[in-house]
């Protein structure tokens, strides 16, 4: 029912790519409902102290999960987002990099944080997002996703990270 409620946009952003856009699962009531249930039966399970969301559907995921878990939030924001001091983790785009930040004090040393987001693709926002977990002295184990693109490698190069992924649904090709 979830892969279903998801709408694929052909040659978005560019020619050759499947665009793989949830805001259609969001906003089917059903949809919302089913995706964020069976993340929360599998995250219940794990030992995590916060979950990260990386912006801006992780947000959305990652908030229902840590209300229903009864765990704090920390958004990880694109670069100049957020108003207090925080740290940085720079990553690799197809054209140029980008940078993805969080505050300082988001995180307390050794805190076990769960990271989310809603699509994993070649692996390089959610591997930017563990440096910068690392960076302020957490410890990032699992990482959840409602979709994977495993011909990106992504969940592979996680994996190789020695990191639990999860993901709800695939999709083949880009």
């Amino acid at each position: 029912m979830i892969k279903e409620k998801i709408r694929t946009i052909p040659n978005w952003p560019k020619e050759g790519i499947m665009f793989r856009d949830i805001t259609t699962l969001l906003k089917d009531p059903q949809g919302l409902k089913e995706a964020s249930t069976q993340l929360i039966e599998h995250c219940k399970k794990l030992d995590f102290d916060l979950v990260a969301g990386i912006e801006s559907r992780g947000f959305i995921l990652g908030s229902i999960i840590a209300y229903e878990l009864n765990k704090g939030f920390i958004p990880i924001r694109k670069k100049g987002k957020l108003p207090f001091r925080t740290i940085k983790e720079s990553y690799k785009l197809e054209y140029g990099t980008d940078e993805i930040e969080i505050h300082e004090d988001a995180i307390q040393e050794n805190q076990k944080i769960l990271l989310i987001d809603d699509l994993i693709a070649t692996g390089g926002t959610a591997i930017a997002a563990v440096n910068l977990i690392q960076k302020a002295k957490g410890i990032v184990n699992n990482c959840c996703f409602v979709i994977d693109l495993p011909e990106l490698k992504g969940t592979k190069k996680l994996k190789e990270l020695g990191l639990d992924v999860f993901s709800l649904v695939e999709f083949e090709g880009e």
